[in-house]
């Protein structure tokens, strides 16, 4: 198959794009390197028109090496475009191509026990992660109109993310400065970007739609990662700090995203995609 892969030089694409090439698919490199803008829609429909892709990957993010949390809808301003427009532009582009798109699964509704496809997103995230959120679900409703496939990914982990050897979280972790916020009950699901691509890959030889998680099979509370990844990288243990406190200093979507997430079940992905991550838990892959 022609495999238009949007976002070919992101940490997954550069994971995916000798992949796809390996089994047989014929790839289409897209970024703003080869001529790709996907917010330029003249240019998006001349671009997938001269690409005539079977299958349109969407990768397209614009995410910062470091996160500010009280920046964050700032950050990531670009990245929801890139999800709402831009999916828009590459959809209409290519109307008969199959559509497989990245969201991501930690926006789901804070509770007990891990998140399936069927738990609701976050209905009223803190302010600052309304926009992401918004994005996310408007993406997979364009995507989900056509057929196509969402992948949630959780916290991605592997060369080129915040988890990086060199990445902004492990650094933190490495100086002290990443504590451990009140109970530290966020439940973290990390996806190596290797596995993120294997996902894709099977998903192309699957006439699979809907809404999958993407995610290791061990998702993990902050209170248990963290210190482990410290002692792991010969760190100082993570110090302790009190929610209202963290709140002042990072605000409500910082001390939410420490405390609040909800991990997520990767059974179906498994059994529809036939697909199994190489990297079970994220503390193994490190180590």
């Amino acid at each position: 198959m022609r495999v238009l892969v949007a976002g070919s030089t992101g940490v997954i694409g550069r994971q995916l794009v000798p992949l796809l090439e390996a089994v047989g698919h014929e790839v289409i490199p897209g970024s703003r390197a080869t001529g790709l803008d996907a917010l330029d829609r003249q240019g998006t429909a001349a671009f997938v028109r001269n690409a005539a892709p079977d299958v349109i990957v969407h990768l397209l993010t614009s995410i910062p090496k470091e996160v500010d949390p009280r920046r964050f809808a700032a950050q990531f301003a670009m990245t929801d475009r890139l999800r709402t427009e831009g999916a828009r532009n590459l959809l209409d582009a290519a109307p008969q191509a199959r559509i497989v798109a990245q969201s991501v699964a930690f926006a789901y509704e804070p509770g007990e026990g891990l998140a399936n496809e069927d738990t609701p997103l976050w209905a009223d995230p803190p302010k600052a992660f309304a926009g992401a959120r918004d994005a996310v679900m408007e993406l997979e409703r364009l995507t989900g109109e056509r057929g196509g496939l969402v992948l949630r990914f959780g916290h991605l982990t592997g060369p080129g993310t915040v988890f990086g050897d060199d990445g902004s979280t492990t650094l933190a972790v490495r100086a002290g400065k990443l504590p451990i916020v009140g109970d530290g009950a966020s439940v973290f699901s990390f996806t190596h970007t290797h596995d993120a691509a294997t996902s894709i890959v099977a998903a192309l030889d699957r006439e699979v739609g809907g809404v999958l998680n993407v995610v290791d099979d061990h998702p993990t509370a902050v209170r248990d990662w963290l210190p482990a990844l410290a002692a792991l990288l010969g760190a100082p243990a993570p110090k302790r700090v009190p929610a209202f406190a963290a709140r002042l200093a990072v605000g409500g979507w910082g001390t939410a995203f420490m405390t609040r997430l909800r991990g997520a079940d990767n059974s179906r992905a498994r059994l529809r995609l036939n697909w199994r991550p190489r990297f079970e838990t994220f503390l193994r892959e490190t180590a």
